[in-house]
């Protein structure tokens, strides 16, 4: 799969009459961070994203495939779900496509170098700046039990929180919308993750809750989020104290990266997870 094969995915959403399309915000290189929105802005919002992490680019495909069923298919709900499939458009374009002359020389050296001068560049999980995006965000930021403090094509947590503008402006197009719910998708395990440390007993038992609904309509396996900071699901959680889930797709015996000779199988295992989701907020 090229990046111009997986940003065809995305980019036909914008056909869609009943999706809104735009963007969030831009990548590190100026790449659009494009979003698509489905329902009205009155009631309850919920957002999804995917492709954090740049060899996950099989969770942007399916979070596209997921806004374009749900538009297809679903009735008219009081409220919407932002879509938004891919958060680092540079690190998955050099994951598909490998060092080309899209980089500037003195670049494709600094990239070659954190690569330990591998040109395949297949498990990179990292931006354009060897930062991990999802151990980027200011929640216990520098905690994790996997976190690096240098360059690295994955893991590394930046020099301080929320350094790296993908990052930015997640966080800004969260603020702005205040969702009820988030979902982060990322490859690989079958698991639905929830409860960040920080949340009251009271919030861990109602993530909980629409947890088991989620793992009712996917047939994965719920699990408390356990030595993990820094992540989206993990700023949201802390931040706004509404339910953030993390949900891997894809059978975890599989190496990465996850292809698109995947996606029937993980579409088919998550199609409903958007209504889902939003009708468990709907009433809140």
């Amino acid at each position: 799969m090229t990046y111009q094969e997986f940003l065809e995915y995305i980019l036909r959403l914008e056909n869609l009459p009943s999706l809104d399309y735009g963007t969030i915000g831009y990548s590190t290189l100026g790449e659009p961070i494009y979003y698509a929105h489905y329902g009205n802005y009155t009631g309850k919002q919920i957002i999804i994203e995917g492709s954090i992490h740049a060899r996950e680019y099989l969770a942007g495909v399916l979070v596209a495939e997921l806004a374009r069923h749900t538009a297809e298919t679903s009735p008219i709900i009081d409220g919407g779900i932002y879509f938004i499939p891919n958060i680092n458009p540079d690190g998955v374009r050099l994951v598909l496509d490998g060092i080309t002359d899209y980089y500037c020389p003195k670049l494709q050296e600094v990239l070659l170098a954190i690569n330990d001068g591998n040109t395949d560049f297949g498990l990179w999980k990292a931006n354009i700046n060897g930062v991990d995006l999802n151990v980027n965000f200011d929640a216990l930021w520098g905690g994790g039990s996997q976190n690096v403090f240098c360059l690295s094509s994955g893991n590394f947590v930046g020099y301080y929180p929320s350094s790296e503008r993908e990052v930015r402006e997640l966080i800004d197009f969260t603020n702005l919308v205040q969702p009820a719910l988030t979902i982060s998708y990322h490859t690989k395990g079958e698991v639905i993750y929830y409860g960040f440390e920080t949340l009251s007993e009271a919030s861990l038992n109602r993530d909980f809750l629409i947890g088991e609904k989620l793992s009712a309509v996917t047939g994965y396996t719920l699990v408390r989020t356990v030595a993990s900071t820094g992540g989206y699901s993990d700023w949201v959680s802390m931040k706004l104290d509404v339910p953030a889930y993390t949900i891997e797709i894809g059978d975890p015996n599989l190496p990465h990266p996850l292809g698109i000779e995947n996606l029937d199988t993980v579409f088919d295992q998550n199609k409903d997870v958007p209504i889902t989701a939003f009708n468990a907020i709907a009433n809140d």
